[in-house]
């Protein structure tokens, strides 16, 4: 595995909502994998209202990490994922950005595999493979999730829901229509059609050791149902624009 570029700056985003007891890993396994390589970086950490000890423990990894950039975005209500990833963005200052979940479900290997190919493409796309620890409803509803979207999309990625890493520049450039878990595909779609290049990279991932997943909740079901309809829309209007285009 080659190390990541030198010259790359990271702006690394860390989604919260009720994490205590997962985020503060999160963060150490960031600062870990950075000390080794040693590129610019910076955490974004957004609390999307929790009310447990989540900005508690952010605050203590703050204090842990005096050296290194943390910056806390408090939510006074929930937005949903897809909102916060859009914000983070906007608040990032580095080259690359690049999601790691608050629930500690990247491995340090997994991070460091993909910021090993930073630079090789647009976008770094990772899919899971490797040590898969994901429940046998949550593979299956992914796998559902990642057939539609290249159905209804005409594009051909293994896994729409990772930690991809994007030139930053990239994800200023649209926002989701979305606040749930349907962001990334919905990005990744807009962004294919514009030519971006892809590099996809197989992780591994792990099971979270606190709390539960959210991936299941009505307002994530639908947030997605709303995800596949607006990527067939917008296949519709691409196909209707080269019909009609005069030649």
């Amino acid at each position: 595995m080659r190390e990541a570029t030198l010259s790359a700056s990271i702006s690394f985003f860390v989604p919260c909502l009720n994490e205590e007891g997962n985020v503060g890993r999160s963060i150490d396994t960031i600062v870990e994998v950075m000390s080794q390589l040693r590129n610019p970086y910076e955490i974004l950490i957004v609390d999307d209202a929790s009310h447990d000890g989540t900005v508690a423990e952010v605050l203590h990894s703050c204090r842990r990490y005096p050296g290194t950039r943390i910056e806390i975005i408090r939510n006074r209500f929930c937005r949903g994922l897809g909102r916060n990833y859009f914000i983070a963005a906007h608040r990032a200052t580095n080259e690359y950005f690049m999601l790691v979940n608050g629930d500690a479900a990247e491995p340090m290997e997994s991070i460091r595999e993909i910021l090993a190919h930073v630079g090789e493409a647009d976008a770094i796309v990772p899919y899971f493979g490797i040590n898969e620890t994901r429940t046998i409803p949550r593979k299956i509803l992914s796998a559902t999730f990642t057939h539609f979207v290249n159905l209804l999309s005409g594009h051909r990625l293994k896994y729409y829901n990772g930690p991809v890493l994007h030139k930053t520049e990239n994800v200023w450039m649209w926002f989701s229509e979305t606040a749930g878990f349907g962001y990334q595909a919905e990005l990744l779609c807009r962004l294919l059609d514009e030519g971006i290049s892809v590099r996809e990279v197989q992780i591994s991932n792990s099971d979270r050791e606190s709390g539960f997943s959210k991936a299941f909740t009505i307002r994530n079901l639908l947030s997605v149902a709303n995800t596949l309809l607006h990527i067939f829309l917008r296949r519709l209007e691409g196909v209707a624009f080269r019909y009609l285009k005069p030649s």
